[in-house]
């Protein structure tokens, strides 16, 4: 009713099991060694910080959903396989399948994927966070959206848009 909270979109989606804790190699313990930063760094940044700019806070796999009181990895949104990184090219490619063919907060969830990584990550790197091709209706669009950094910064320039992609960024207590 009026006043009330809009009923969830998606009331009772899957959960998923959350992968391991990664494993750190005697070649990343080695400070002598350059770091290379791989696909499953992307997606899990929990492990102790090896380089400046390596914030182990920053983590995909813990965005939490806008909807729900869940993670984008334990609604498998976001999934390792899904993230392709190539440091020596720079660049990081970032898949993520919404819940649901039709969920209005795809661009809210592209969004948060994207403002974790430039966080996270040195201005070298060039970001493309898009859809899963065929997993929403409005896929192509969203990721138009995604892909075009004024229309980034013009919504992060949204104080309500960024305090809703800051709770979606936010480590749950």
């Amino acid at each position: 009713g009026p006043g009330g909270a809009a009923p969830l979109e998606n009331a009772n989606p899957l959960i998923y099991r959350r992968s391991g804790e990664r494993p750190v190699t005697a070649r990343e313990e080695d400070d002598e060694l350059p770091d290379i930063i791989d696909d499953r760094e992307i997606f899990d940044m929990s492990v102790q910080p090896r380089s400046a700019f390596l914030n182990p806070t920053h983590l995909i796999r813990s965005i939490n959903d806008p909807e729900h009181p869940l993670t984008l990895e334990e609604l498998n949104v976001v999934e390792q396989v899904r993230v392709k990184v190539n440091d020596a090219e720079s660049t990081v490619a970032v898949e993520f399948t919404p819940t649901i063919p039709h969920c209005s907060m795809a661009t809210l969830i592209g969004l948060s994927i994207k403002v974790k990584l430039i966080r996270s990550l040195p201005e070298r790197f060039k970001l493309d966070v898009h859809i899963t091709p065929g997993t929403h209706v409005s896929e192509h669009a969203v990721n138009k959206q995604l892909a075009d950094k004024e229309r980034v910064a013009a919504a992060l320039e949204n104080s309500h848009l960024l305090e809703v992609v800051n709770q979606c960024l936010s480590a749950r207590s």
